[in-house]
């Protein structure tokens, strides 16, 4: 019987998902106690925090290996504690370059682990999962297609429904959206969402500048609305404005970006989990990514990528219902191209699109929080 769950969070997004579990577990279980790393929500839904959460929330190369000693002396902390007074459970939310290692410690020594959100092993880097078979007991996957690539390769996984599909409402009132945001109701509305991250906004942002005055040239009324997440972002993204397109009329909205979904007529965004919240919005939409040089060669040498879409959407539906646009296809006039195609989708297209995101959305929306609670207990509490 499960008492005392050890959890692990390394980002804000991993620590919304983890106190939601929290939550859901004490509903089914109200003794339970639970320590860990933990954000701010973890520890009001009652986790008692170890060390700073911050402290795991690095990116980059140069960042990883800078902090990599207290990384290290972190993880290993945490070993020495579990090895010494075993949790029933460790479960690692997210974080994978962090955790997975964590859990092959933990089980080695007899102490059962789960992880919550299956790192991309399906996608690329394929063999991660011979050695993940070695650190886990269980795998929580927030896409149904996961758990057939690990059953395939004999490692017990879950579907438990992903938490965007229970928060997302699908096709949501678009004027009602627009009259929030203060934005026009009866004009067509391109929202431009170029990343969240500054590597994304300087690969993108010019090409996503270009491609917008291409088509507002075409249609003056054109609306274009980019939401920011922060002031430097909105720094970067007007300077590549006035170098690229100086004439271009754009509405900056601050944060929002999920609303602005739902207000928008159609999207162009950089390649990414905004993908998947488009297709949860019920939103046409085309998809853009460029990575280095050096990266694309060597996923191509190697062939390190194992799917055929780059989009969950895609994968999901298993055909090409959002043009994906990727490398050397980056450029304004095929970008364009591929939104005006989306402007004048014959009407039989656009409404089978969709439907089959409606089904996606239906199929994801499967209160992912109590779902993953009760696959947790199902699988460990008969010991």
């Amino acid at each position: 019987m499960l008492k005392r769950i050890a959890i692990v969070a390394g980002e804000t997004s991993g620590d919304l998902l983890a106190a939601r579990l929290i939550l859901a577990l004490k509903a089914l279980n109200p003794e339970l106690v639970f320590e860990g790393i933990a954000g701010p929500e973890m520890q009001a839904a009652g986790c008692v925090s170890l060390f700073p959460m911050e402290r795991l929330s690095v990116m980059g190369l140069a960042e990883v290996l800078k902090h990599l000693p207290s990384l290290l002396k972190i993880r290993g902390a945490l070993v020495k504690r579990w090895h010494n007074n075993p949790p029933d459970l460790f479960i690692g939310v997210d974080a994978p370059d962090f955790n997975l290692p964590l859990a092959g410690k933990l089980r080695r020594v007899g102490i059962r682990t789960a992880h919550y959100v299956s790192p991309s092993v399906w996608a690329w880097r394929a063999y991660r999962v011979k050695k993940m078979r070695q650190q886990l007991d269980v795998v929580l996957c927030l896409f149904p297609f996961e758990v057939d690539f690990y059953q395939r390769h004999e490692l017990a996984a879950e579907f438990v429904g992903h938490p965007l599909a229970d928060e997302i409402q699908f096709d949501g009132n678009k004027v009602a959206a627009r009259r929030e945001l203060a934005l026009p109701e009866f004009e067509t509305l391109l929202a431009i969402l170029p990343g969240s991250r500054r590597s994304e906004v300087e690969r993108l942002g010019k090409v996503f500048f270009e491609t917008a005055q291409l088509l507002q040239n075409l249609d003056p009324d054109l609306q274009i609305i980019i939401p920011t997440v922060n002031d430097k972002l909105l720094a970067l993204l007007e300077a590549q404005r006035l170098k690229v397109a100086p004439d271009l009329l754009v509405t900056y909205q601050n944060g929002q970006s999920r609303q602005l979904m739902q207000a928008a007529d159609y999207l162009l965004m950089a390649s990414g989990t905004a993908v998947l919240e488009g297709m949860l919005s019920g939103r046409l939409m085309v998809a853009a990514y460029r990575v280095s040089g050096l990266t694309m060669w060597i996923l191509r040498r190697f062939k390190l990528l194992k799917v055929k879409f780059v989009t969950l959407p895609n994968n999901l539906a298993g055909e090409a219902l959002v043009p994906e646009v990727l490398q050397e296809q980056v450029t304004p006039a095929y970008l364009a191209e591929q939104l005006e195609a989306l402007f004048q989708l014959p009407e039989t297209r656009r409404n089978y699109i969709m439907q089959r995101f409606k089904c996606l959305h239906s199929e994801l929306k499967r209160d992912a929080s109590a779902s993953a609670a009760r696959a947790l207990m199902s699988h460990f509490n008969h010991a």
